[in-house]
């Protein structure tokens, strides 16, 4: 029997995606100088035989000293001949098999990491509460800087239309410049863009409105959205409810629900150092391996686009019945590309019943030292670990080498930060030069 993981999804603006898998968004991190280049191609020739029916890029950055890596790629401004044709030869490699792909576009606003900006831009000067010193205080946008970050947004989905990519997704999550706008905890602003929810979400929705004024009405456009902050004062589900009620009249053809922040990285399935605020879940008998599955089945039920529910998902049982139940249109799968970048395809063959992700198999150590422990702080690192041997795997295929299966998680992120501290050293010679 077909599995409705099988099933093509047809999208609002007329497109179809072949089938109900997705690659998820995760960062490449491999730009030379905020450009993309062969690397991409590599990589994206891997993933494409993935069996997922639409790929998403990781982010793609619309201000050049706003970055969630100085490995970034960039689009801001006109773009040079050189980097369009690698921004083609990008998106080529990922449809080589079928697939879609789709380019995230995004801005990191406080979450830039300070070797990139020291004082980036955020929607108010209130700086991430992180040990570490790894971000710098951010500066208030100015009302000039704001509509000229909507503008890029809008140039930067053109440039994605116009180098074959077939559709954006605008990313409002995970704490980054949309997401700050949108939580109190973040913007402290008392103008149009700041108070009540309806001018926290005015940059989302103005951001929404120029993008689709840019590619027009057949050109897929999503946004992924979180479900909650899930701190105390942060965005609520609530307030996840009311957006996306104001984004059913924006024309959006896939709406992604996911959660967390920097601060409370629920995106990585772990507690951060953050008070959590509770959240309504309901009870169901489905697989509890998926993270945000019953926030995505409650805004599914008020959405007037497809949902995504991405984040855990490793069972083809789970996925599938997630679906059947009508909790989510599309599964969007993320770190086990990193380990096996056809395993989807194995799954719908039938070959494997779930996917695997090797560097969740890793730990620390024994006992209080792994990723079960209860010390939350041990729980982070294991996962800040296994998230650094995601970073070089993604560099090893799109360097045509196999994943680094021996590299331990200490060792990981260890050679994680010393790539960052040479990508962020070449970043600043280049604007020196320019």
């Amino acid at each position: 029997m077909t599995s409705i993981l099988q099933q093509p999804l047809g999208l609002p603006c007329g497109q179809t995606i072949p089938n109900r898998l997705c690659k998820a968004a995760m960062t490449e991190q491999i730009a030379v100088g905020n450009r993309a280049g062969e690397g991409h191609a590599t990589l994206y020739s891997a993933w494409a035989g993935s069996g997922c029916g639409l790929l998403l890029t990781g982010n793609v950055l619309v201000d050049p000293y706003c970055l969630e890596s100085p490995g970034n790629v960039v689009i801001a401004g006109p773009q040079p001949p050189e980097h369009l044709a690698a921004l083609k030869a990008w998106s080529a490699a990922a449809k080589a098999e079928g697939a879609k792909v789709w380019m995230q576009i995004s801005h990191a606003g406080r979450q830039t990491p300070k070797l990139v900006n020291p004082e980036p831009l955020s929607a108010s000067d209130v700086q991430l509460n992180l040990p570490g010193g790894q971000f710098g205080k951010p500066r208030a946008m100015t009302e000039q800087e704001i509509h000229q970050t909507i503008q890029r947004f809008a140039e930067c989905a053109a440039v994605a239309k116009e180098t074959g990519f077939d559709g954006v997704q605008v990313h409002g999550a995970h704490g980054y410049l949309i997401s700050q706008f949108l939580s109190p905890r973040s913007n402290r602003r008392s103008d149009e863009w700041g108070g009540s929810l309806e001018n926290r979400a005015r940059l989302l929705l103005e951001i929404v409105h120029a993008v689709r004024a840019a590619v027009g009405s057949d050109f897929p456009v999503g946004v992924k959205l979180n479900s909650a902050d899930f701190q105390q004062g942060g965005f609520s589900f609530e307030e996840c409810c009311q957006v996306v009620d104001w984004l059913n009249d924006k024309a959006i053809d896939l709406l992604e629900i996911s959660g967390g922040n920097y601060e409370q990285p629920k995106l990585l399935g772990i507690e951060g150092l953050q008070a959590a605020e509770d959240q309504p879940v309901r009870e169901s008998t489905k697989a509890r391996e998926a993270y945000f599955v019953d926030y995505a089945a409650m805004v599914r039920e008020r959405a007037a686009m497809p949902v995504m529910a991405t984040g855990g998902f490793r069972s083809k049982v789970a996925m599938e019945e997630t679906l059947s139940a009508g909790y989510a249109d599309m599964i969007g799968l993320g770190a086990p590309l990193c380990t096996d970048p056809h395993g989807p395809a194995k799954l719908l063959a039938g070959e494997i019943d779930r996917l695997e992700n090797h560097a969740r198999t890793m730990r620390l150590g024994p006992g209080f030292l792994g990723p079960q422990s209860g010390i939350g702080m041990v729980k982070m690192v294991n996962a800040l670990g296994q998230m650094a041997w995601n970073y070089l795997a993604i560099e090893a295929m799109s360097e045509g080498r196999d994943r680094p299966w021996k590299t331990g998680l200490l060792s990981a992120y260890s050679k994680h930060a010393s790539r960052q501290k040479r990508q962020a050293k070449a970043l600043d010679s280049l604007r020196s030069e320019g």
